[in-house]
């Protein structure tokens, strides 16, 4: 359902939310994040665009990285492999673990952190990249407060990626058949999409931002956005995940990347 919700009651809806779809989650997607790794993967999203391939985060040797929205730090973990000093921050305790049991000894040790985005609990000018794929800003009431803080926390000259739900997929239902083509909600309509348990405690929360929203955010943060990626589907690829599909893929993107920087 759509209803307007608060950001402490989102904050620990979704963390009760990942704490407990942890194993089912890592199960069904697991083996495309590389979650199960011990050098771990960086997926920028379910069209399979890979940081190895595109380098979005230039070069990450012997620099300061946070992630935000780890998750079990599949990302973090290769980011690490790949000679960055790297922290990985998530709300899920679970999640967190999970990252921890698939360190291996002597391989990437990021280190990881149990605290929410919206107040990242680091010095100002710290960071020389922020990243975050598919992590934390779609399920927070106040992503411009994450902006905020992200521009914070970064050096001068810093860079911030990160990857969201294309904002256009918000009018389509969460389909990936023929289904899933027909628009059903305004591209306007800011509502958070919200389930409950049968008692109507809050369980899972999900926040929209139109793409206008995203660069306004951006801006007023004080960063620059110097790229937009709309990833295609890719040819051949049949992996459907949620209501990303091959369909859906051909006739619109359901990913951004926003690719911003802190002025020096």
């Amino acid at each position: 359902m759509r209803t307007r919700i608060d950001s402490r009651t989102s904050v620990s809806a979704n963390r009760r939310w990942w704490d407990a779809d942890a194993e089912n989650y890592h199960e069904e997607h697991g083996a495309f994040l590389g979650a199960e790794s011990a050098d771990g993967d960086f997926v920028w999203c379910p069209e399979g665009l890979r940081e190895e391939d595109v380098r979005l985060l230039g070069e990450v040797a012997d620099r300061v990285v946070l992630e935000v929205g780890c998750g079990s730090a599949p990302c973090s973990r290769w980011l690490a492999a790949q000679g960055a000093r790297v922290i990985g921050l998530d709300l899920s305790r679970e999640m967190l673990r999970r990252g921890q049991v698939a360190m291996a000894p002597g391989g990437p040790q990021p280190g990881l952190v149990q605290a929410g985005a919206e107040q990242l609990p680091f010095a100002d000018n710290v960071f020389d990249i922020v990243c975050s794929a598919f992590g934390a800003v779609p399920f927070v009431a106040d992503s411009a407060g994450v902006m905020a803080e992200v521009a914070r926390v970064l050096k001068p000259g810093g860079r911030w990626v990160f990857s969201v739900n294309h904002p256009m997929r918000w009018a389509f239902p969460d389909d990936p058949g023929p289904a899933g083509l027909t628009v059903m909600l305004p591209y306007f309509d800011r509502t958070p999409y919200v389930e409950t348990e049968s008692d109507g405690t809050v369980s899972y929360v999900e926040h929209h931002r139109t793409l206008g929203d995203r660069i306004r955010e951006i801006r007023d943060a004080g960063l620059l956005l110097v790229d937009l990626i709309e990833p295609e589907w890719p040819e051949g690829f049949d992996q459907e995940w949620g209501q990303w599909s091959p369909l859906r893929g051909h006739y619109f993107p359901g990913t951004a990347i926003f690719c911003c920087t802190k002025p020096a």
